[in-house]
């Protein structure tokens, strides 16, 4: 390195001679940078550490609670009288923890009824892989009149489990957290506004117990204000993860009225693009607006037997309830004929509370970041920080951590999955914080890395300049394609824009630049480390790689504080030149050892074991008709137990349609002794080239669904009708063209009335039911201890098809 100039103390410094790097390249000159560095350390350190101990799930309060609060210890009391057992739709389990509620309600001397009826899916009638979809449901709803109504609040959870384990989190926690909702509005004043209380049925199945209500019960003939409580997890934060559109007066009354607000506007975009539902669904497609709340961690029981009251983090419970009740409270007491807006609204939590700011903002925020990192392009320049060319190459060169942190992290996962392919079943590990720190110091040590590698050449000033704007380029493009997470990066660079600024206009040996960079760079961390968190258990450690982008941009609004633990840059020759950067790799060193171990930890303590066991996946599905029976499995890469049944992969989309379409493992089964589902024929006419069946389809055994599919070979379906109700004709690819599903089938069976268009003499119509449990199949061997079941709507399936020519 040339010999550096010397920059004035006050006023603008003289530009450096061209190619002659200056002393000091940075956004700050402290006189001791080690006690600079440190305290701006701590400072975020503290700054992150409130904004971390802010997503802690509050105590959960004691059976004796005060009567007009929520008290987790009454509602658990509840979870462990719905979550006893396994109860899916219409099973006998069920029966019994729907007759719980009601009594539990009435008791509370509310108005309470059972909505009995047959329903379609929610969303889209013919949504499900083997056709048109319904069920018969039995949701339990009622009313707290209000004093003065102006609308309805309906309080909305499901009381159904899946079929592989007892729903102790899902949805046992919501309906337990209503109960006591229930419980506490009662007790004391009466709200303005009547409050609605519906825990539906089948959720798991269709949602067609919230599609019942929502489109069809009187209650709901006018709308109102949906607030839905749901668990994919055992614990963690309750986070409110979405919302009806234009929410910003919902979110307003959420950040004023819940007690421990958590819930940030990228969330709810990022859940609007995915095919996921929940009860909430059916709700929007009927015109009501609300909230939908969930807690989210530890989602490796989540569907699992596993998914127990005992696996329930109390805390997550109480939490659900708190908000519920305030937000309930609020909503009781506002007009609510005044929560319509124009724009959805922008939040995030912060300790404390929720910040939010209307939408519009958003692009006027993005365009002034970007300016505001312009303008601090231009004065480091003009300073003689960087040069134009230095300046080009921080922003090309802050590309790289941005790409390689993300990938280095799936390649971690994808190495970690090779080791224990049983992950690759799972929501997430049972222990993930190991892994999820290490993701964090793998990003961490590219981070470092990158900036050891470039700072000397390229400057730190250049480097900061360069990563903030990336932020502030991001936030343009967020503003325009997903407005509600726009300022996750906007912000971060505003603040990182503003906090340069003033270092490079005040006094460089004093302490001003670093507290202004240290500020900047704490509102980065107070935005994006709760992010970081959040992200982990949202999208599991198989898409590791957003929570380390994230981490990357987290580090890059954070930059001007890195470069502190550097010796000063520029100027230094021969062993001070070696020394600076053997001091400069350490962070780097350090970061990535930390990575490995962290990563090793992760494998030797979340091993597979009895409490934690690898997940399988199993099936069986047998022809009545031909007496072949076959043992199937959805796992890619079979575990050792799942490949003692399977072998190589089939289609049975022919022969099992309601399983769907698509390839499986599979391997030949002994023949059970199960009888195939009855067809009978209750009307058959013909007129003007159209037939019409009146059929009823009844299982011949305790069956949680019943399916009923049409050769097109041999027909047409031109209308049908399923218990009166009409049901589109959507033709599906493939050799049955009309498919229908139908749950929690009752005992009587299932009237169907099918218009076709023959081209054969005789239709030909495939029927299949499906009940659960495989333990008394002739061949089956229990799993060993270690060896669970994965939480999948067909695992543990025993299905019975037959071929009927009518």
């Amino acid at each position: 390195m040339g010999a550096p100039t010397t920059p004035a103390t006050t006023g603008t410094p003289s530009r450096p001679t061209r190619g002659v790097p200056p002393a000091d390249r940075a956004l700050t000159r402290p006189r001791r940078r080690l006690l600079a560095a440190a305290a701006a350390l701590v400072a975020l350190a503290a700054v992150g550490a409130g904004s971390l101990l802010d997503l802690r799930t509050p105590a959960p309060k004691p059976a004796d609670a005060p009567v007009g609060e929520f008290s987790a210890g009454r509602a658990y009391e509840d979870v462990q009288v719905i979550a006893a057992r396994t109860h899916v739709a219409g099973s006998p389990a069920n029966d019994q923890v729907r007759a719980h509620i009601e009594q539990q309600l009435r008791g509370l001397g509310l108005e309470t009824e059972v909505q009995d009826t047959v329903a379609p899916e929610a969303g889209q009638l013919s949504g499900a892989a083997g056709g048109a979809t319904m069920a018969r449901v039995r949701n339990v709803v009622a009313r707290l009149p209000g004093t003065a109504s102006t609308g309805r609040i309906f309080l909305v959870a499901h009381y159904d489990s899946v079929q592989t384990g007892p729903g102790g989190n899902d949805d046992a926690a919501g309906t337990s957290a209503i109960l006591e909702v229930a419980r506490a509005l009662t007790t004391g004043p009466r709200p303005r506004n009547d409050i609605v209380f519906v825990l539906t049925d089948a959720e798991e199945a269709c949602l067609c117990g919230a599609s019942a209500f929502a489109a069809s019960h009187p209650l709901a003939a006018d709308g109102g204000v949906v607030l839905n409580l749901e668990a994919r997890g055992s614990t963690g934060p309750v986070i409110m993860f979405e919302t009806s559109k234009n929410n910003a007066k919902l979110v307003d009354v959420f950040g004023r009225a819940a007690p421990h607000p958590v819930g940030t506007s990228f969330a709810v975009e990022i859940y609007r693009a995915l095919p996921n539902d929940t009860d909430f669904t059916a709700f929007l497609d009927q015109k009501f607006v609300g909230l939908n709340s969930a807690y989210i961690d530890g989602g490796a029981i989540y569907h699992t037997p596993l998914d127990t009251p005992a696996a329930m983090d109390r805390g997550s419970l109480q939490q659900h309830g708190d908000n519920a009740l305030g937000v309930a409270r609020e909503f009781g007491a506002v007009d609510l004929t005044d929560l319509r807006s124009e724009h959805d609204a922008t939040y995030f939590p912060v300790p404390g509370g929720l910040v939010r700011y209307p939408g519009w903002l958003t692009v006027p925020l993005a365009l002034l970041a970007v300016a505001a990192v312009v303008a601090l392009g231009w004065l480091t320049r003009r300073q003689g920080r960087a040069s134009t060319g230095r300046l080009a190459a921080g922003f090309g060169l802050a590309l790289v951590p941005i790409v390689a942190a993300p990938v280095a992290a799936q390649l971690l996962w994808l190495a970690i999955t090779t080791i224990r392919p049983g992950y690759a079943e799972l929501l997430d590990p049972y222990r993930p914080v190991w892994y999820r720190l290490a993701v964090l110091a793998l990003a961490a040590a590219i981070l470092f890395t990158w900036y050891a590698l470039t700072r000397r050449r390229i400057g730190p000033a250049a480097l900061a300049v360069g990563g903030l704007a990336w932020l502030a380029l991001l936030g343009v493009l967020l503003a325009v394609a997903v407005p509600g997470g726009a300022y996750l990066t906007t912000l971060p660079a505003l603040a990182g824009a503003l906090g340069g600024l003033v270092a490079l206009r005040t006094r460089q040996t004093g302490p001003w630049p670093v507290v202004a960079v240290t500020a900047a760079a704490a509102v980065g961390v107070l935005i994006l480390l709760p992010t970081v968190v959040l992200l982990f258990p949202a999208l599991g450690m198989g898409m590791g790689g957003v929570a380390a982008l994230v981490a990357v941009l987290l580090g890059l609004t954070a930059l001007p504080v890195v470069d502190l633990l550097h010796p000063q840059a520029g100027g230094q020759r021969g062993l001070l030149a070696l020394r600076a950067r053997r001091l400069g790799v350490l962070p780097a060193g350090a970061a990535a050892v930390a990575a490995v171990v962290l990563a090793g930890v992760g494998l030797a303590v979340d091993r597979f074991d009895a409490a934690h066991p690898a997940p399988t996946h199993l099936m069986y599905a047998m022809d009545a008709g031909t007496g072949q029976a076959r043992w199937l499995s959805h796992e890619s890469d079979p575990q050792p137990w799942t490949d003692g049944y399977v072998d190589g992969m089939a289609d049975v989309g022919d022969d099992f349609p309601g399983l769907g379409d698509g390839e499986l493992r599979a391997g030949p089964a002994q023949t059970a002794n199960l009888p195939a589902p009855k067809l009978d024929v209750l009307g058959d006419a013909t007129a003007s080239g159209e037939r019409t069946l009146r059929l009823r389809l009844t299982p011949q055994r305790a069956a949680r669904l019943a399916t009923l599919h049409v050769d097109t070979s041999t027909a047409t379906v031109l209308r049908a009708e399923v218990a009166g109700r009409s049901v589109p004709v959507e033709p599906r690819e493939g050799k049955w063209g009309f498919g229908l599903v139908f749950h929690a089938p009752p005992a009587e069976g299932i009237e169907v009335t099918l218009t076709v268009r023959p081209t054969a003499a005789q239709v030909a119509l495939r029927a299949m039911d499906a009940s659960d449990g495989l333990e008394a199949l002739p061949g089956f061997q229990a799993r060993p201890p270690a060896v669970g079941v994965v939480g999948s709507h067909s695992s543990e399936m025993l299905a019975v098809a037959r071929t009927y020519p009518i």
